[in-house]
């Protein structure tokens, strides 16, 4: 029994730290901010620091009231998993309610840069990266939604795919919730930054065949229309991209669901490259 005992422990201690292998929680110093930012880093099972092998790599930007553990710690749990499974490693930044712009009424809400440079370059230094945009990618939920695009659009030398899952993809018909004036100002005495910072204006920026984006909405969800309107405004201009809508509400049990074809969609990409 003591063996036995004894084995069990060895089992317990051994898992614990295979898990402590694939998710870590590292903090990240921004200068711009001039402060610490925390991030989830999640690494595909048979990754070795000391080998040639490089990895892409997925930012999944959580949504408004999140955090930096919120996919792995109530979106997703299965995360790990779904890292080892594509092969890849997933980043998850803490966005603090920013929108992932750099706020051009709070400098420390500098959140474009923090994830599009600070954060990447971080990234690309510690860790068996694919260092181009053709080994990276950007996605989020709902205020992470918007990120994704928002990020992909602006920085495609750094991002060459990008997504959305329920986002926020035109903030002008919400012009009093989730902290938007606090990081732009109110809509009514600042109607062109919010037609400037709005992801449905940004569409002019993408090149032809430079950006790979994929799209996910619940019928159900209050951001359901905008995404409509993004959708048929891309299909105007000819952009290429996937859409993808589903029954669904704005719920996690939704975003779990959506993650699988984003990641999916994200691994085709990095095979073609």
């Amino acid at each position: 029994m003591k063996r036995i005992g004894l084995l069990f422990l060895f089992v317990v201690f051994l898992c614990c730290t295979i898990s402590a292998q694939i998710v870590d929680t590292i903090e990240v110093f921004s200068q711009k901010m001039g402060r610490n930012i925390k991030n989830v880093v999640v690494l595909p099972q048979g990754y070795d620091k000391s080998a040639s092998r490089t990895y892409p790599v997925v930012y999944l930007l959580h949504g408004y009231g999140g955090s930096y553990d919120t996919w792995v710690r109530r979106t997703k749990k299965s995360l790990p998993q779904e890292a080892s499974k594509w092969q890849m490693i997933v980043v998850c930044p803490d966005g603090q309610n920013s929108w992932y712009w750099d706020s051009p009424i709070d400098p420390k809400m500098q959140f474009e840069t923090y994830v599009s440079s600070e954060l990447v370059n971080y990234i690309d230094a510690n860790y068996k990266t694919i260092s181009s945009s053709k080994g990276r990618a950007v996605t989020g939920f709902s205020m992470g939604g918007h990120g994704g695009l928002w990020l992909g659009i602006n920085h495609p030398d750094v991002f060459g795919a990008c997504g959305s899952m329920s986002g926020g993809v035109d903030i002008r018909p919400f012009p009093n919730n989730w902290d938007m004036k606090k990081r732009l100002g109110t809509y009514k005495t600042n109607t062109a930054i919010w037609d400037s910072y709005t992801v449905i204006n940004q569409l002019d920026k993408i090149e032809p065949n430079s950006l790979s984006i994929i799209i996910d909405c619940g019928r159900d969800d209050f951001f359901y229309q905008v995404n409509e309107e993004l959708h048929k405004e891309m299909l105007y201009r000819n952009i290429p991209h996937d859409y993808i809508i589903r029954p669904g509400k704005h719920t996690h049990e939704y975003w779990n669901n959506a993650v699988d074809y984003q990641l999916q969609f994200f691994s085709k990409f990095f095979d073609q490259e």
